[in-house]
């Protein structure tokens, strides 16, 4: 049985994929959902729009109520109105279908490209604070964590940048959002739930700020275009706008912080591929998306059985959730042949990966991430090509949202 509380599973979860894909690769966790760990039939689980993401179609689970949230929040703040979460990462068809293309229409490939100089300085101003900071300490030797001086502040000075506002509370945001996600978690304590309902609601008001600011001074940036995105006189309304800005903040930084974190330990730990990436620009093609698959910064990814189904030859009964293992799945030599578990920064089929998910829901970042990720491993293993970890990583622990929370590095 899938156990991911066994000694060494935050540091390597690789090897219990391994075992699980072998003996039981589709297996009913002891908590109530259910679990698969092989690519083929992850696939199939995350492309059946006959599957739902809404948490409220869950039934309860072994003490374990999907509701509890709701409840939580109207008993903190019993003056609040109930809401229902419109974020395109929790919604189903047609009203994911509806809104995801209003927010297509302008989160467009153009304008991510368009982002790359933006991206380029934010990292090198990061570096070269790291370098400043030394050499006013006087100190001959460059050092930095690479989560707190550079994988964590990133992506929210360019998300700030992107939607075109002040990001002097980012430091609160950051705090806020690192707070919220663990409610990914099956773990999540009763105390760490208090916390996180909060961090949602501060949040939310925060972000009903921003946008209500915007609304007077509207630029040519991300967020005055969702404002006026229009497809044949339908808009989004003002808790969907507020929605899908939260979720930008939320899942544009967690994950890219991971990827950041989680590909540079993967290079560090294979020299050969970070000197690879270093010196031959022609892997940056490929470099990113293999770094994803070896090391997904989304481990899991969930739906909920509208009906009973069968999956894998297993019976699942209506209103069960069905977790896709990405970290497993995209191990699997079923698909990535037997070197599936060796770093290849050449690998022909990498974007096979299924780290930013499959069908429907696939993430609409996914562009963004990949060119976060590397701008800023190229920036620093090229300014820095002999830096090297002091330690080993001090993982995070979490079961969706796989990455670390500190990495001590030397640059020179």
């Amino acid at each position: 049985m899938f156990d991911p509380f066994v000694e060494g599973f935050a540091a390597d979860p690789y090897p219990i994929y391994a075992i699980e894909r072998n003996n039981e690769p589709i297996q009913q966790l002891p908590f109530g959902p259910w679990m698969v760990f092989t690519h083929a039939e992850s696939v199939r689980v995350l492309r059946d729009v006959s599957l739902s993401v809404d948490i409220q179609k869950a039934i309860e689970i072994s003490g374990f109520d999907p509701r509890t949230r709701a409840k939580m929040r109207s008993e903190i703040f019993p003056d609040r109105v109930p809401r229902e979460d419109t974020s395109i990462l929790n919604i189903d068809p047609p009203d994911h279908t509806r809104l995801r293309k209003l927010v297509s229409s302008v989160f467009t490939p153009k304008r991510i490209s368009e982002l790359r100089p933006v991206i380029e300085r934010i990292v090198d101003e990061h570096l070269d604070a790291v370098v400043a900071r030394a050499h006013d300490a006087g100190s001959p030797t460059i050092e930095m964590d690479l989560v707190s001086d550079l994988a964590f502040p990133l992506p929210f000075r360019v998300i700030s940048e992107m939607l075109g506002i002040p990001d002097e509370d980012s430091a609160q945001i950051r705090e806020w959002s690192h707070t919220l996600v663990r409610i990914l978690d099956f773990t999540i304590s009763p105390e760490e739930l208090y916390d996180a309902v909060i961090a949602g609601e501060n949040m939310r008001d925060h972000v009903t700020e921003i946008i209500a600011w915007k609304r007077k001074n509207l630029s040519d940036d991300l967020l005055s275009a969702l404002i006026g995105a229009e497809d044949n006189g339908d808009v989004l309304s003002d808790t969907e706008l507020l929605d899908q800005v939260t979720l930008l903040y939320i899942a544009g930084h967690e994950t890219t912080v991971n990827l950041i974190g989680n590909g540079l330990w993967s290079l560090l730990t294979h020299r050969d591929q970070l000197e690879l990436l270093r010196d031959d620009p022609s892997v940056e093609t490929t470099a990113i998306d293999e770094l994803l698959r070896f090391d997904s910064p989304v481990q899991i990814s969930r739906r909920i059985a509208l009906e009973d189904i069968e999956v894998g030859g297993h019976h699942i009964p209506a209103g069960s959730f069905v977790m896709t293992s990405l970290g497993s799945a995209n191990r699997d030599q079923a698909v990535f042949g037997a070197n599936a578990d060796e770093l290849d920064l050449r690998r022909s089929d990498a974007s096979r990966h299924l780290s930013f998910g499959s069908g429907t829901h696939h993430c609409l970042g996914a562009s963004l991430a990949r060119l976060e990720g590397l701008v800023a491993l190229t920036s620093l293993i090229r300014r820095f090509p002999n830096l090297q970890a002091q330690s080993d990583p001090k993982w995070n622990g979490r079961l969706v949202l796989r990455g670390m929370d500190a990495l001590a590095l030397q640059l020179n």
